[in-house]
């Protein structure tokens, strides 16, 4: 699968009533398959144009980009959206966090989209949070109840007591390690105490910040919390995610709190997917990504050139043609069915006109290539899905719109439902998307006949 997806054909047909049939959320597209059609007077039909398109077009762009980051680092990692601050204006950033959640990422650091739709929210403090603290002498608030006896405890001093236990250990100098961080993390564990995660690259990550960061780790188990881990920034994150690790051990062995040795270590710095193979052919031991610019704005492919065209109208079949095929519509109004081998994987995607009989499982099916006579093949596919639906008639929404969770966890199962070959980022076997013989020949009759004949001269 292939972040470039294809033009769709919407169908138009004259009737009275509108009805649109849609391909459901969250399923993979290949090139030539329609995404929608719609039936209906052509002037109430052609006015929806611009609106289908740019609900369509960003929307299966973003959750497409965020399904390629979700494959490059598999099932095992969490994936985290940080992307509002450099998306297009806030409407495409609250939309991307949706649709990035839809593709497959864990969770997003943007709180309004979190609320609207439930999106688990994640995120640390900032680098400005670090900087505006100089020293522990500025707390005001500098004790903490324990969570289960609700005894008041020195939290500061406890913060401090353990940064010289551990700063040695470590073989770092505890008088190195920044007190206005320190000062920063204590502040925020006070604040935040069941989900501290602390960004430790505001001044030194291996003499400051991960001594700053264990010390306090230290003084909330001690209070009976437990610390989340701490992210990077910036740097060599393979270089630094395996020193921070090899701490945390050290850390779990000294205190004897064996789950330091499991913190979570987030990364973050303008990652995309050059980024993510490069780590993991050096090894790392990053746990987490933050990803943003590249993920939200869609740096690969900035634009998806989805299109509306008219294939139908009072009963007669229209087509698009131009000398670049890419851009030659399929004309008909159509169906679509996707065909399933034996190992539940997709064979091939079917287009039929409407007016042709479904195809059969375990039946031999002739498909042919849209744009070649030569190219044709049978397929004898074990199960067969329809990819359209209708969803709306009679001003009227047919089917239950399915949640966001129903979604992400559909489009999970579609990934997995296409072969590994088709879904690789280096030469990916294309995925065959072929028409009916009837569709076939109905297309290159309006073709030829579409087409003028010159003369030599």
């Amino acid at each position: 699968m292939k972040s470039k997806l294809p033009p769709g054909n919407m169908s138009l047909y004259c009737t009275r009533a509108t009805y649109g049939y849609f391909i459901h959320q969250g399923t993979v597209v290949f090139p030539c398959v329609p995404l929608l059609r719609v039936e209906g007077p052509i002037l109430k039909t052609q006015l929806l144009e611009t609106t289908l398109l740019t609900l369509i077009n960003y929307a299966t762009l973003v959750a497409t980009n965020a399904s390629r980051f979700r494959l490059e680092v598999g099932d095992d990692k969490i994936l985290l959206e940080f992307g509002l601050r450099r998306a297009q204006g806030p409407d495409g950033g609250l939309s991307a966090s949706k649709y990035c959640y839809m593709g497959g990422f864990n969770g997003t650091s943007n709180v309004l989209a979190g609320k609207l739709f439930g999106i688990p929210i994640q995120g640390t403090h900032a680098h400005a949070y670090v900087s505006s603290h100089s020293d522990l002498e500025e707390l005001k608030t500098r004790v903490l109840h324990d969570r289960i006896t609700n005894e008041e405890r020195p939290f500061v001093e406890l913060c401090l007591q353990y940064l010289y236990e551990i700063a040695p250990v470590l073989r770092c100098d505890p008088n190195q390690a920044h007190r206005g961080e320190l000062a920063a993390f204590i502040s925020y564990a006070i604040a935040f105490p069941t989900n501290f995660m602390a960004l430790v690259d505001t001044y030194d990550v291996i003499r400051s910040g991960v001594p700053n960061f264990l010390a306090v780790a230290r003084a909330l188990h001690e209070c009976s919390y437990r610390a989340v881990g701490l992210r990077l920034d910036s740097g060599d994150l393979a270089y630094l995610s395996t020193e921070v690790r090899t701490k945390f051990k050290i850390a779990a062995s000294t205190f004897n709190i064996p789950y330091m040795e499991h913190f979570r270590i987030v990364a973050s710095n303008d990652i995309n997917e050059e980024t993510l193979k490069s780590l993991q052919k050096q090894g790392h031991s990053i746990d987490s990504f933050g990803i943003g610019t590249h993920l939200v704005t869609c740096q690969k492919q900035p634009a998806l050139g989805c299109v509306y065209k008219l294939v139908h109208l009072n009963g007669t079949s229209c087509i698009k043609v131009s000398h670049d095929k890419a851009k030659v519509t399929i004309p008909g109004r159509k169906n679509i069915y996707r065909l399933f081998g034996q190992d539940g994987k997709a064979l091939c995607d079917l287009l039929t006109k409407v007016e042709e009989e479904s195809p059969k499982k375990n039946q031999r099916i002739l498909s042919r290539h849209p744009f070649s006579e030569k190219v044709r093949a049978f397929v004898t596919p074990v199960s067969i899905l329809n990819l359209h639906k209708l969803y709306w008639a009679d001003n009227e929404i047919k089917i239950p719109l399915p949640s966001l969770e129903e979604i992400r966890l559909y489009a999970k199962n579609q990934i997995e439902s296409v072969r590994k070959d088709h879904k690789r980022d280096l030469n990916p076997t294309p995925y065959k998307v072929s028409v009916s013989n009837d569709l076939f020949e109905l297309m290159h009759k309006l073709w030829m006949d579409s087409m003028p004949i010159g003369d030599i001269e």
